[in-house]
C-alpha cells in the first residue's frame, strides 16, 4: 500500500495538480463550473467569441496560466534534479546549486542582461555559470586534488563574490531596471509567457535528460572515485559532464524564473525519503516530484492573498520549515 501511495504521489500526481492549477488565479467571478463548462466546450471545439465568459475563460487559461504552469513545472524539475545529482556527485546532503556558486553566478549574468538589454540573458546565466563552477574547482583543488569541504568553502566564497557583483549592477541601474532586477532575485514567475516557455524547455530538458540517462553513474561516483575506477568509470569525465548538465539547468531555470531558494537542497532530501538512495529511482523522482511541488508552492503564492508572493520568498518560507519538520520527524540520515 505504501509503495503504491508513493508511485501515486510522484506520478500519478502531476497531470491532474497540472490541470487543477490552470483554475487557481486571482479572477473574479469565475467558479469551478465555468472552468467546467470551458473544458467540455473546448473538447467539443465550440470555444468562440460568441460566448464571452468561456472565449475570456479560454484566453486565460491559453495565454496567461498554461504557459506559466508548464515553466513551473519543468523549472522545479530541473532544480531538483541538478540539486540531487551534485548531492550524489560530491558526496554530500549540503551541496546545491547555490552552495557552489552556480545560482550565484547565473543570477549576476542574468541581472548584467536585464541591466543591459543587449546581452543575451540565457547565455549570460550559462557562461558566468560556467565560470563559477570553474572558480569553484580552482580555489578548492590543492596538490592536483579538492577536497569535498574545500568545495563546499570555495562555493560559498564564490557565491559571496557573485553576490556582491549583483548589489553593484543594481546600484549602478537605473530606477525601472533596478526594480525589475530585484523582482527577479527573489523568483518570480509572474511574467511567464510561451516565449520564455520556448527558450527554457530545450536546454532545461537537455539538462534533465542527460542527467537521467546518467543516473546509474550517478550511483558508481557516490562510492567513491577508487571504487568508480575499479569498475572501468572514469569519475574526473563524469563528474564534469553532470556538473555542466547542473549547470546548464540551473542556468537556464535562473534566467527564466529568477532566484528561487533552497529548491535544490530540500526536495532531493524529500524523494530520497520517499523512494531511497538509489540514483535509478531518485532521479525520476527528482523530475516528476520537483515539477509538481514547485506547482503547488506556485498555486500559494499567487491565490493565498491578494498580492503575489514571490515564489523564491515561498520557497525559503515554507522549504526551510517543512523540511526541517521532516527531518525531525523522519530522523533521516544520509545514506
Amino acid at each position: 500500500m505504501r509503495k503504491f501511495l508513493t508511485a501515486f504521489l510522484i506520478y500519478g500526481l502531476p497531470l491532474p495538480l497540472l490541470l487543477y492549477s490552470l483554475t487557481v488565479g486571482p479572477s473574479q467571478g469565475l467558479h469551478f463550473a465555468d472552468y467546467w463548462d470551458w473544458g467540455r466546450a473546448a473538447l467539443a471545439g465550440n470555444v468562440d467569441e460568441s460566448s464571452t465568459k468561456l472565449f475570456m475563460i479560454n484566453n486565460i487559461i491559453e495565454n496567461v496560466r498554461l504557459p506559466r504552469v508548464l515553466l513551473t513545472f519543468i523549472i522545479g524539475a530541473g532544480l531538483a534534479s541538478s540539486g540531487g545529482a551534485l548531492q550524489g556527485i560530491f558526496r554530500n546532503p549540503l551541496v546545491d546549486p547555490y552552495v557552489l556558486g552556480i545560482s550565484s553566478g547565473s543570477a549576476f549574468g542574468a541581472a548584467l542582461a536585464i541591466a543591459f538589454p543587449f546581452i543575451n540573458i540565457n547565455l549570460a546565466a550559462f557562461a558566468l555559470g560556467i565560470v563559477s563552477v570553474i572558480l569553484t574547482y580552482s580555489f578548492a583543488f590543492s596538490n592536483k586534488s579538492a577536497s569535498i569541504v574545500a568545495v563546499i568553502l570555495s562555493g560559498m566564497i564564490v557565491s559571496g563574490i557573485f553576490t556582491a557583483s549583483l548589489t553593484v549592477v543594481q546600484y549602478i541601474s537605473d530606477p525601472y531596471k533596478l526594480q525589475a532586477i530585484v523582482q527577479w532575485t527573489m523568483g518570480n514567475l509572474h511574467h511567464a509567457s510561451w516565449d520564455k516557455l520556448n527558450t527554457a524547455a530545450l536546454p532545461v530538458g537537455a539538462g534533465i535528460g542527460g542527467m537521467c540517462l546518467m543516473r546509474w553513474r550517478l550511483n558508481l561516483l557516490a562510492l567513491g572515485e577508487e571504487e568508480a575506477k575499479a569498475v572501468g568509470v572514469n569519475p574526473t569525465a563524469d563528474k564534469a559532464i553532470l556538473v555542466c548538465l547542473a549547470t546548464l539547468t540551473t542556468s537556464t531555470s535562473v534566467a527564466a524564473a529568477g532566484v528561487i531558494s533552497m529548491y535544490g537542497l530540500f526536495i532531493p532530501h524529500l524523494t530520497r525519503m520517499l523512494v531511497g538512495p538509489d540514483n535509478r529511482r531518485a532521479m525520476p523522482a527528482n523530475i516528476f516530484f520537483g515539477g509538481s511541488f514547485l506547482v503547488i508552492i506556485d498555486n500559494f503564492s499567487r491565490s493565498l492573498m491578494e498580492f503575489e508572493i514571490p515564489i523564491g520568498i515561498f520557497t525559503m518560507l515554507l522549504g526551510a520549515p517543512f523540511f526541517l519538520f521532516l527531518m525531525k520527524k523522519s530522523k533521516i540520515n544520509w545514506v
